[in-house]
């Protein structure tokens, strides 16, 4: 969470010293993992974390922002959650977080707030206090390995004794691998996450050694430390050099002078491939880092257009997890093709099919899923159209074109999911509004 360094601003980050590089380590064969410096997918396909965070844990009836926030762009949100510093976050609450994210195609980060500011926020719990609601709710997260990575603790030490940072965070990894965890874990950075006195930039790989499992990736958060470009790309250099798993974690928008040079951050994490995580969708006390004003996605602030909006922005640049059934992308880049813009008509023996299904409702707005899946030759893409009878509208969508027309709706495939072999699937989803009667339209298929 934000915290303006007032009289610290003037440490910045100094240059680094010698480093030593590290090899691409082993990996667990379960779900998420790292290798070198990147995560990858069960499967080996590489996955980069484009999103935002959620703060759950005060807002625990804001569901529908998990839909939300999968129909602005993102592939992953950061779920804030409460061992107990704050109201805690039971077993079935977390289940159905996992639940939620897996339904809306999302990487679920899941991390302890408890821990925030320890050494200086009195009301801070411990690493190893966070390890311990871990494995409290051990038996709704195994088995979620290809889904969900687990942040320890959220900014785990303070500006108070910021050295204590490595020896507390090495006893709770080797503490959640002793108690059998298998899933990609994440660790913060000291200084309120920002690292500012280079802790976790010099003893990174006593933390990531202290891995048995060598599935651990760091995480920096860049408010107010990280106000100028120069920061930013030395410390992100450094971290290259060293060969270090990284993920922005946390970040701000430069609102004011002085604050986090939110574009420069963008930037330079699509350029180098690192996973960023805005904060946060809604719900902060200081609303000038709301993405949507009141849970509201019809509230959009800058900060959403600054975050979502652009070449290097979530929109642009996020590529679903393969196990939600996308295809992993194939180039150096992980942004997302331009959609297809195929106007050729239906060619003769290709054939589609398209199967429309509600997948969540609330008073006013629903969420809905389209299946696609080609007929017995291949095709290279598909339209897929309906009209609706109720008064229904769509407000977003992702993994098709899609464009209204009164009540008819047309459905195109975009750039990586057009081309399917025989009786091959994919889908696409959306957001919706109703009145009245939220019936299922009949719905057809063409393919090319």
């Amino acid at each position: 969470m934000r915290r303006v360094l007032v009289a610290l601003c003037a440490a910045l980050l100094a240059a680094a010293g010698a480093v030593l590089a590290l090899g691409n380590p082993a990996y667990a064969a379960t779900g998420l993992h790292v290798s070198g410096t990147d995560i990858y997918e069960a499967n080996g396909a590489k996955f980069v974390m484009r999103g935002v965070n959620h703060a759950h844990t005060w807002y625990t009836s804001q569901t529908s922002s998990f839909a939300a926030i999968k129909a602005a762009g993102a592939n992953t949100v950061r779920v804030v959650l409460s061992g107990g510093r704050w109201t805690a976050n039971s077993a079935s609450d977390v289940a159905n977080v996992i639940s939620l994210c897996k339904a809306n195609k999302l990487i679920c980060v899941l991390e302890d707030h408890d821990t925030t500011g320890y050494g200086e926020d009195s009301a801070a719990y411990t690493l190893d206090q966070a390890v311990n609601y871990w494995i409290g709710l051990k038996s709704v997260l195994v088995g979620q390995e290809d889904y969900i990575a687990i942040n320890i603790g959220n900014e785990p030490i303070g500006n108070t004794n910021p050295a204590q940072w490595t020896a507390a965070t090495t006893a709770a990894i080797k503490k959640m691998r002793d108690n059998g965890f298998q899933h990609l874990l994440m660790i913060d950075a000291p200084n309120w996450g920002q690292d500012w006195q280079q802790v976790m930039l010099a003893n990174g790989q006593t933390v990531l050694d202290a891995d048995a499992q060598h599935n651990t990736v760091l995480s920096i958060h860049m408010y107010a430390v990280y106000a100028q470009a120069s920061t930013i790309t030395s410390y992100l250099d450094t971290f290259k050099s060293k060969g270090w798993p990284l993920v922005i974690g946390e970040f701000g928008w430069q609102f004011a002078s002085g604050e986090v040079d939110d574009q420069t951050i963008l930037a330079e994490a699509v350029k180098r491939n690192l996973g960023y995580l805005g904060w946060s969708w809604s719900g902060n006390t200081d609303p000038i880092l709301d993405m949507v004003l009141n849970f509201d996605v019809n509230q959009k602030t800058t900060w959403y257009h600054r975050v979502f909006d652009g070449p290097n922005g979530i929109t642009a640049t996020a590529r679903q997890a393969t196990i939600f059934g996308a295809q992993p992308s194939t180039g150096p880049s992980s942004s997302s093709p331009s959609p297809s813009t195929s106007s050729s008509p239906p060619s003769p023996g290709k054939k589609c099919t398209a199967a429309y299904t509600v997948t969540g409702q609330w008073p006013g707005g629903f969420q809905g899923e389209v299946k696609v899946t080609a007929g017995s030759s291949a095709i290279s893409g598909w339209t897929v159209t309906w009209t609706y009878a109720n008064g229904q509208t769509v407000s977003n969508a992702w993994g098709a074109t899609v464009t209204s027309s009164g009540s008819s709706i047309t459905a195109k495939n975009v750039g990586y999911n057009g081309g399917l072999g025989a009786g091959a699937s994919t889908s696409f989803g959306f957001l919706g509004s109703w009145t009245g009667t939220n019936s299922v339209p009949a719905v057809s298929c063409t393919a090319v």
